[in-house]
């Protein structure tokens, strides 16, 4: 047995100050004041020096890993979100990969899965193909603009829909309620999220029965239905923000680009903190920089300058929430560990409970990370 002590734990509504946490065989065994608390004389004794002892963060929406594509290579991009932090990593594909590079990419994340230099990879979360062809980043090159048609997305959706996690739609496409049927035919504990979409409320919780419960980059390549020049309509932010059962990602940039800092909060008081995600949404464009972004180093832009996911880690991606919204370390970790790891279907993690996975991160309270604990055993640790 292990016991971690001089630790402030995390825990999902509470902190314990000068605690001590016991793991065995990989699993958490039991926590306490340690003041309270006994420890065995035969324990492995780690001293956590005061740094506070989190849940591992878990990022469902990762596209890179530091310079390079997940599914294209998957171990380096794995191991450099383990040392952000991330026990547990859902690799995004892009919406326009064509079916032979997802047949590829999903060979690639499952024979790595299957090894211990995969281990914090947890499956994939699988953006498009049928998506809004009018939103996101490089839409001039869509592929995938025409209807769904079995034929076409068949031979992918067999080969990796039992790996995916999560499965992003636009509910407007046409022929997208039998995709998402041919989707839970093979794969029925399948999320899916609603992304680069312009559907109207209505469109969206029509699925939401077939398992539609997460929101891809809340406010971010949504679109607005205007019924009348003088009014603004309603579209899909407005049925997230209504719609308690579905998760809002959010994508926390340092300046409040991805989502003004008023939005941040103004999703927080309606969402709540139990139904918001930290992503990453890590990609790897190498656009210009347009004017007026001149400084920005935590975003990605295509080849006509428009914003294209971010170069953010999900540890910096939780320090900005704090700084724009005013979250404890309590709240960043539900809403990067616990929330995620339950909206994803993952029972065993996220938090921290006797019987759950060892999935650990030790940070300060700027949310640098100085060691990770993954299954038990030591990963990463900052000199």
């Amino acid at each position: 047995m292990t016991a971690i002590i001089n630790a402030e734990l995390v825990m999902r509504d509470h902190l314990i100050p000068e605690a001590v946490l016991f793991i065995e065989d990989g699993k958490i065994a039991g926590y306490g004041e340690m003041r309270t608390t006994s420890i065995p004389e035969d324990c492995e004794i780690i001293d956590a020096e005061g740094l506070y002892v989190a849940p591992g963060l878990v990022d469902i929406h990762s596209h890179t890993g530091e310079n390079c594509q997940v599914w294209e290579d998957p171990v380096p991009c794995a191991r450099f979100h383990l040392e952000h932090g991330v026990t547990t990593l859902l690799p995004a594909f892009r919406g326009r990969m064509s079916v032979e590079e997802r047949l590829w990419g999903s060979k690639q994340i499952r024979d790595v899965m299957a090894t211990p230099e995969g281990e914090n990879i947890g499956g994939v979360y699988m953006e498009g193909p049928y998506l809004n062809p009018g939103f996101g980043a490089n839409r001039a090159n869509n592929p995938w603009a025409k209807p769904a048609v079995e034929e076409d997305y068949l031979p992918f959706v067999e080969a990796g829909a039992d790996l995916a996690r999560v499965w992003c739609i636009a509910p407007e496409r046409p022929e997208i309620l039998q995709f998402v049927k041919t989707v839970r035919k093979y794969n029925p504990n399948i999320r899916f999220a609603v992304a680069h979409s312009e559907a109207t409320p209505e469109q969206i919780e029509a699925l939401m029965p077939y398992g539609l419960s997460i929101a891809t980059h809340h406010t971010n390549a949504t679109g607005t239905i205007v019924k009348y020049p003088e009014c603004r309509g309603v579209c899909v932010d407005e049925a997230v923000n209504y719609n308690d059962d579905i998760y809002a990602e959010l994508i926390c940039d340092s300046r409040g680009i991805h989502v003004d800092p008023y939005m941040l909060r103004l999703v927080r008081k309606i969402k709540g903190d139990d139904r918001i995600i930290l992503i990453s949404d890590r990609t790897c464009y190498n656009g210009p920089i347009p004017p007026g972004y001149e400084g920005v180093t935590d975003l990605n832009f295509d080849n006509e300058g428009e914003i294209a996911g971010s170069k953010l880690t999900l540890d910096v991606a939780c320090r900005n929430f704090m700084k724009h919204t005013g979250a404890s370390i309590v709240d960043v970790f539900k809403v990067a560990s616990y929330n995620p790891a339950r909206a994803t279907g993952f029972t065993d993690r996220g938090e921290i409970r006797v019987g759950l996975k060892a999935d650990l991160v030790f940070v300060d309270h700027k949310m640098n990370v100085h060691k990770v604990i993954l299954g038990g055993s030591f990963k990463f640790t900052r000199n």
